[in-house]
């Protein structure tokens, strides 16, 4: 039986053309040799299994072959490549920081620095997980790293940059290695399966690849375990089932339950899931990218994000044509918020079967909202029908010729009040004149009624907005001879009123001028005062206020007047003295009233030299 070789040591690249997703740095690896211009010291750093031990041994195996081809690889058939390949190099020598990391071992490591090459250019030292070194260590360590023999090149390699000294990576040439990228990974899986003479599916070697999590070590590590399991045949199913990963398939189902807003089959899903022995933070996250998934197979732009195999693909295209962009991204809210507040439920399970009926129920939202959408054009049918048939009825007599004035009855449907309107017949009217005449008479039944609630004391302030009164008065502004509108309100009537509804009229006026909140505030805070009969002021702090009030003083009087239903009804402004001034103090005022109630504050001002700034 045949000494057994795990993958990630018996395919670990021997050269930097066959270093996987570092090409960047294996290129400037190269061209350093290429020009002669070695540095005293290298820092490797980056995360586990994505080569930095790897390339420092080429490196060293590279500046030491006697014989280095035009790509500036080592040829493995010198003395020196031969050594390096069966362990038995002098040159190249391997530390590991992590069980070496006090000051003897740095001085044991200073000494040796000083024995030159036995065979080659170069003594490499290549220090592993250097950043477990000691401080006094590091500091032992300092001189020779920046000043060392001619004949030395270090070669530090860490996993975490941030706990090495700035002194130490002052002296030092850094490379940043990066995570593999996936495609990468399934493609060296893919040539070390035909090595092996493994049959190993394309979607299969896609998950070993997403599990490992660019590190290609951890890659290799997998696909032996898989191997171990399976045989020499890998499939997809016997993949997934040992990772103990979720099938796409499960998510895809579900994903059809959300569109059809099937709660049910969606618990179900979820349920099988947990039965499964999967946790329930672990299937909600896998749900979050599942919809980022869909998401961005909506835009051909975005389709090569997608890190999943052929078949799978293919499956995503298909169901995110079922998905709309507002679905995925109200489902992928949903599922995020889930995530974040998994770790602070008392009941997860529940929290994570609210996130799925929150999903589910997306599509009938939208629904809703379609159909809401849709109902103001009916409303807008219904209310042009309503103008024809009003809720007051009234008797339009024919058109007529004569001159004389005639009586038209009003009757309501709600009251038995009739009244006579008089209307003066004119030559062939258009018919939306004669609308116009039946909605002027409304608008007077309603006066008539509010007249009369007011008469029995009982208050009703029904009044008209602003649009319309706008719209009742634009036919009977005019203007005198220096262009001054000039509004006629013998259309109005003499009413009575009290404090209490010329109180509720202004506040109504004020709700008017929220747009202007300044002025707003101020109406709600300023509010007429009676002089005489129908004669009111308010009493402002300037006369800039008051020259902004008086600019409107037409519309305010316009509808004050309108509601009051009182032509007599005047408004003015005068400037002076109000309560808010009256009660206003400064700081100063303040000070003296407190030293006239209590003297001792006039003591500790002066013990403290306190003053105002």
């Amino acid at each position: 039986m045949d000494d057994f070789i795990v993958s990630a040591r018996k395919y670990r690249p021997d050269n930097f053309v066959s270093v996987v997703g570092q090409d960047s740095i294996t290129k400037t690896l190269k061209n350093s040799i290429k020009t002669n211009q070695l540095a005293q010291a290298y820092l490797f750093c980056g995360p586990r299994g994505v080569g930095k031990t790897t390339c420092a041994r080429i490196f060293a195996k590279t500046i030491n072959c006697s014989n280095v081809n035009s790509e500036f690889e080592a040829c493995n058939e010198c003395e020196s490549c031969v050594a390096f390949n069966k362990l038995r190099s002098l040159n190249i020598h391997e530390l590991d920081a992590a069980s070496n990391n006090s000051v003897d071992d740095i001085r044991n490591l200073i000494d040796q620095v000083r024995i030159p090459p036995q065979l080659g250019s170069y003594s490499v030292y290549i220090i592993d997980e250097v950043h477990m070194l000691s401080s006094a260590a590091f500091n032992a360590f300092l001189k020779t790293l920046e000043e060392p023999p001619k004949h030395v090149v270090f070669i530090l390699a860490t996993t975490e940059k941030h706990k090495i000294i700035p002194t130490i990576l002052s002296r030092c040439q850094i490379f940043d290695f990066n995570r593999i990228g996936v495609d990468d990974i399934r493609d060296r899986l893919e040539f070390v399966a035909q090595k092996e003479n493994i049959s190993a599916e394309h979607d299969a070697l896609q998950i070993i690849a997403q599990k490992a999590d660019g590190a290609m070590r951890d890659a290799l590590s997998i696909f032996d375990q898989i191997v171990s399991f399976s045989g020499k045949d890998i499939t997809y199913q016997s993949t997934i089932k040992n990772l103990n990963v979720l099938d796409y398939e499960i998510y895809f189902d579900i994903t059809n339950a959300f569109i059809t807003a099937n709660y049910s089959q969606s618990l179900l899903i979820f349920d099988d899931v947990i039965r499964k022995g999967f946790e329930a933070n672990y299937f909600i996250t896998g749900l979050a990218s599942h919809f980022r998934d869909l998401l961005i197979c909506k835009d051909p732009g975005t389709v090569e994000l997608l890190e999943v195999g052929k078949k799978i693909k293919e499956k995503y295209l298909e169901h995110a044509q079922k998905c709309s962009v507002s679905f995925l991204f109200q489902a992928i809210g949903i599922a995020n918020n889930a995530d974040l507040n998994y770790k602070a439920s008392q009941n997860k399970r529940l929290l994570v079967e609210l996130a799925l009926l929150s999903i589910c129920n997306i599509e009938n939202e939208a629904l809703i909202n379609n159909i809401e959408a849709e109902k103001p054009v009916e409303n807008k049918k219904t209310e042009q029908k309503s103008e024809v048939k009003p809720e007051h009825k009234f008797e339009v007599k024919p058109v007529v010729k004569e001159k004389a004035v005639s009586q038209k009855t009003v009757t309501s449907e709600d009251t038995t009040t009739q009244m006579s309107v008089p209307v003066e017949p004119v030559a062939e009217k258009p018919v939306g004149e004669e609308l116009e005449n039946i909605k002027a008479a409304n608008t007077q039944s309603e006066r008539a009624t509010e007249q009369k609630s007011v008469s029995e004391n009982k208050p009703s302030y029904i009044g008209v907005s602003i649009k319309d009164i706008a719209k009742s008065t634009e036919k009977i502004i005019e203007t005198d001879s220096s262009g001054e509108p000039i509004i006629n309100y013998e259309h109005l009537g003499t009413d009575d009123y009290d404090e209490e509804k010329l109180k509720y009229v202004w506040e109504k006026y004020a709700e008017s001028k929220s747009a202007d909140p300044r002025l707003n505030s101020f109406l709600k805070t300023h509010a007429p005062v009676k002089d005489a009969d129908n004669q009111y002021s308010i009493t402002v702090e300037n006369n800039q206020i008051k020259a902004k009030l008086e600019a409107e003083l037409m519309d305010t009087l316009k509808f004050l007047k309108t509601e009051l239903n009182n032509s007599e009804f005047e408004l003015s402004y005068k400037v002076g003295t109000t309560e808010q001034e009256k009660t206003f103090k400064s700081d100063q005022e303040k000070l003296e009233d407190m030293i006239k109630q209590n003297p001792e504050v006039k003591n500790l001002r002066d013990q403290l030299n306190l003053d105002f700034e």
